[in-house]
Formats: C-alpha cells, structure tokens, sequence
C-alpha cells in the first residue's frame, strides 16, 4: 500500500510541476511578444542567470540580473521573434533537483525564432517563501536547429539512391573517392587537426550539407592519440565521452585506452563519411578579402604543396599548441638524453636508470609512473604549486549531472546552461567535497613539503584547466608513491643548475639522471595563429582560449574577429557538445541567416 501511496503522491507532484512550468513559460512567452520590459523582469530572481547560445545574439552570451537579462531578450525580440514556449516533450520531463545547494524545478523547454528550432533549461524557485508564484534563477536559450538546413539523421537520413544498386555507374566507395580528392572544388571548411575536436565538427557539418576537408598532420587519423605515451588512458569515465551520432561500444572499458581511443576516431572518419587528408599539414593562409576566403598551402604527403581556398578555417589542434621548452640553466650541458613529455613513449627503454622529470602535472605523474614501473629510479622536480585530484572518485564528481538518468543529449543541454558565474560557484562546491575526499593523500603530500592548492578562488583544477590549460594533476596513483618515497620529490629552488651529470643542488650534492624530461606544457593557441597566419593576424584575433572579459572562453566556439576563423578545442565533451553550435553558425553564414561581423 504505501508503495502505491508514494507512485500516486509521485504522480501528482509531476503534474504540479509540469503546471508550473508550464504557468511560467505561458506568461514569459506574452510579456516577451508584447515587448513588456517591466514583466519579464517580473519573472527573473534579482540576481537570475541567463546564458544564450545563438537563439537570441547569435554568440555564447552570459548575463546575470533581472534587469540587464530583460533588457536584452526585450531588446532582440522584435528582430528574433520568439514564439511558441512550452515544455519539450521530447526531453526529460520537468523535475525537482539541488543545483549549487538549491532545490528548484528544472525543465527542458522548447521555442522556436524565425530562423530556427530552439530549446533552453529552466530553473524556478519560489518567488518567495510562503507564495505559490516561482520566479526563474536560470534560464538558458539555445539555438538547437535551423529551420530549412536541419541536421540529415534520422527520417530526415540520405535514401543512398545516389550510388544504391547503381548498375554502371559509381558506387560508395566511389563516390567518397571522389568526394576526398578534390580535384574539382575546393571544400567550404578547412578543419586542422583529426582527433575528437576536428572529427565532430567535421561530422556536424556534414549533416548540414557543408563541404568540409579535415587535414591531419600524422599519417593517421588517431595518431595523435596513438603517439603519446604508452600507458594514456582517458581520465574521465565514458560515459561523458561520446562522439556525435556514434556512442562508444557497450562493451568498452569505463576508462579508454589511448590506442582504443586512436582505432575509434579512424573508424569515426570513416563511418561518418568525413573527407580528410593524413600526412597533411597546414603552414600557411592569407585571408583574400576580396573573394571573401583563405588561401591556404598545405603541405602533402610526399612533401607537395597544395593550395586550397576555403571560407573558413577550423583551428581544432586542442587547447596547447607547441611544446614549451624553457630556459633552465645549465641543461645544454647535461650529458644524458632530454626530451619534452611529447616525445615520451615508455619506461622500458630506461629500466634500472635514473630519470628527472620537471614538472607535476598529469603528463608528468603518468610519465612517473611508467618509468617506476620498469624500475627507473625517478625523481620529480616542483616549480610550482599543483593542484592534485584522484581520478576515482573526486574527479568524477564534475560529471555527477550525466549519472542522473537523463539521455546524455539533455544532459549536454543542462550543462550548457550555467553561465561563467555559476560555473564558478559549481566548482568551488565540488572542490569541497572533493577536498574530504583526498583528505589523506593531501596530507600525506604536504607533509613531505609538496606544494600544493585548490586553484584561484578555490575552483580546483577544472578551472586551472579553462583558465590556463594546466597546472594540476589528476592522480593516478604517483602521489601514494611521492609520499612513501619511491618517487622522488625535488623543490625546484634546491636546485642550483643542471649539470653534465644530472641536477646541481645548492648545497652540492647532485641528483644523477641518465634522462630529463621536460614536462613543462605547452605554448597557448595563441602561438599557433601566429606561426600558421602570422603576428598580426594573432594580434588581431586576440587570446584563445583561457577566460574572456565575460568569462567565457576566449573565442572559443564562436565567431572571432576575423572572418572565417574558428576554434574549437577541448575535452571530447565539450568537442560533442560544441561542435554543434559551431557548425549552425557556421550554416547560417553561409547562407546568409547572419552577419559575419562577430559584433554585428
């Protein structure tokens, strides 16, 4: 009996909530169409949120306060034309949930503007405490379709008439032959870089009818996963690492594997017929402003060059560029081998030496690791203060949203939704947990004088990640081995110099390497454009990556301010969930749904 009592009191609470949903979106649509300022106002919490991406300003826009938030929607309206605001059937239904310590009903609902199909998350708290009214602490309104150009999967699928059963003439296989060599045309989109921020884009574009070649600079698609250290895995659960379209096996491993994750995207390109070139590296592209495109060299396999003009270039060669190789006094003369962490394989070749490893983020703990397992006496030498996370289970505490039970596509729509503010405060709470989590290996690297901390204003390592790309280690396992001594841990400022025989401390001593590796990052993307398009365009676009003046990410998945240049980089999540976006704004120019300006 009280198991049916519950289902009933359940089922009448989702009928309240869908009501009230429903209330809330009946009135925010009339105070929207009829220009009503004062209403929607109304309707927010004082300090609301409200992130848009491309439905109403075409960019990844953030915005906090009912005043400002109601400005803006009641400003865009006339030219947007929203209409239509009602719970998305289609989504998971409205429920009740704790958001940053919050309880409030979040709904997926749907609207649609003059160009398209849109979709958006809605967070309602009560107005206040004793009234039945609820007021919106979070609103989110995303850009999910064009009206027109929709995305050819499902019903909308290819018939495959153009080569089924084509007695004479070209099968499939011709017909992508064909497609790849681009004898004819040039493609629309040049994508650089084929590992998983390339590849979604690329498919995201196929399935808006957009001509687009990726070029990878290795000889095969994966490879830049395949040619990193041997023991690499995935330090995320899969769960959260689908590409689009094509989940990963049921079967596979919760933690990927590098070369299973290189054997994936090769099988992706080619599943989702995605024209791309290996052995192929770009150097070089001039923005021809006349024609309105790119000339851009290519250098082939074989070592011929190839110009191509695209409309636009897709920058997708990850969140670091170029291996940074500072200046560290004294190790042009060390006499062992030196190579940076990107050219690291495996630990085999130095069993039963000695090896020092500057740095202690994740490439250089996973670098430790791999050498103490085959014997190598190993030293780690700390500049600066780290962020440490377990893997299991504090680092997947950020994932918590996609262990809910939603489809992972609604997920990818919540978690688009908070604004930088609110990510913020995300962080800041799970970094507490995670901080009682890792209470004992936290201590036990403090006490052998690790440096360690939480990240500016205590946000962790994933905002270390947004910010700078680095600065922390998701452990492995090398900081239980720091701590009882079979890794070594060496403070940077006891060193002197290095010397022919390893590291010169200041009190004499030298610490003998047969190797040093430098693990020392990478240069910002920033780097890339200037080498690839040269110091003024670089200057002209601006940072990329790290965190913009609104505290989104630099030009970052968006228009930038030169024409037909575009980045996307990133984990295989944020490669999933913005490789969408990407791709609808990059449809709507091309036929002419918005300007090119990226401040028009």
């Amino acid at each position: 009996m009280n198991y049916i009592d519950d289902a009933n009191l359940e089922a009448r609470d989702d009928v309240v909530i869908q009501g009230i949903v429903t209330a809330w979106l009946r009135a925010f649509g009339q105070a929207l169409a009829s220009g009503d300022e004062k209403a929607v106002t109304s309707l927010l919490e004082d300090e609301s949120n409200w992130r848009d991406v491309l439905a109403f300003t075409w960019h990844l826009t953030p915005l906090v306060g009912a005043k400002e938030i109601a400005e803006a929607l009641v400003a865009r309206q006339p030219t947007v034309e929203a209409q239509g605001f009602e719970i998305s059937a289609a989504r998971t239904p409205p429920r009740r949930v704790k958001r940053l310590g919050r309880d409030c009903i979040e709904a997926i609902y749907r609207f649609e503007t003059k160009v398209g199909e849109c979709e958006g998350v809605l967070r309602l708290v009560p107005a206040s405490e004793g009234e039945e009214a609820y007021k919106a602490w979070v609103i989110s309104t995303s850009l999910e379709e064009l009206t027109g150009f929709e995305e050819r999967i499902g019903t909308r699928r290819p018939s495959g008439a153009a080569y089924s059963r084509n007695f004479g003439g070209d099968n499939w296989e011709d017909v992508r032959r064909k497609a790849q060599a681009y004898e004819d045309r040039d493609p629309t989109v040049l994508v650089v870089g084929g590992a998983q921020a390339g590849l979604s884009i690329a498919a995201r574009l196929n399935q808006v009818g957009v001509d687009t070649l990726v070029v990878e600079k290795w000889p095969r698609i994966g490879d830049s996963w395949r040619k990193r250290y041997h023991s690499l895995a995935l330090h995320n659960a899969i769960r959260v690492n689908h590409l689009p379209y094509m989940p990963f096996p049921e079967t596979w491993p919760n933690y990927i594997p590098k070369d299973m994750l290189g054997l994936w995207f090769e099988i992706y390109a080619q599943a989702m017929e995605i024209n791309h070139w290996t052995n192929t590296e770009f150097t070089d592209g001039v923005w021809d402003a006349a024609s309105k495109c790119w000339v851009a060299t290519l250098k082939c396999a074989g070592g011929t060059d190839r110009v191509i003009r695209p409309r636009h270039i897709v920058f997708a060669n990850g969140v670091s560029s170029y291996p940074l190789r500072p200046e560290i006094p004294g190790l042009d003369g060390f006499q062992g081998e030196v190579l940076h962490s990107e050219g690291f394989d495996s630990g085999a070749p130095y069993a039963g030496k000695r090896a020092i490893i500057i740095g202690t983020g994740s490439s250089a703990n996973d670098i430790a690791l791999d050498l103490h397992s085959f014997g190598c006496h190993t030293t780690m030498v700390q500049r600066g203060s780290t962020t440490v996370v377990s893997i299991v289970p504090s680092a997947q505490l950020n994932y918590a949203l996609y262990d809910e039970g939603p489809p992972i596509d609604d997920c990818d729509l919540i978690a688009s939704a908070p604004t930088p503010a609110m990510i913020i405060k995300a962080y800041q709470l799970v970094v507490q947990r995670m901080m009682e989590l890792d209470r004992e290996m936290i201590d036990g690297l403090k006490s052998i004088g690790f440096k360690f901390d939480i990240g500016e204003d205590d946000t962790g390592h994933q905002m270390k990640y947004r910010r700078r790309g680095g600065g922390y280690n998701l452990d492995a396992g090398s900081s239980e081995l720091m701590i009882k001594g079979e890794i070594a841990l060496l403070p940077n400022e006891r060193i002197e110099r290095y010397c022919p025989e390893g590291a010169l401390l200041k009190d004499g001593t030298v610490v003998p390497a047969d190797v040093i590796v430098l693990a020392t990052g990478y240069y910002p993307q920033g780097e890339l454009v200037r080498r690839a398009l040269g110091a003024e365009m670089a200057e002209r676009i601006g940072p990329v990556w790290g965190e913009d003046s609104d505290g989104e990410l630099a030009n970052m998945f968006k228009r930038t301010p030169q024409q037909g240049v575009w980045f996307i980089a990133g984990s295989l999540t944020q490669a999933r969930i913005y490789s969408k976006y990407m791709a609808l704004q990059i449809k709507a120019i091309e036929e002419g749904l918005v300007d090119t300006d990226p401040f028009a």
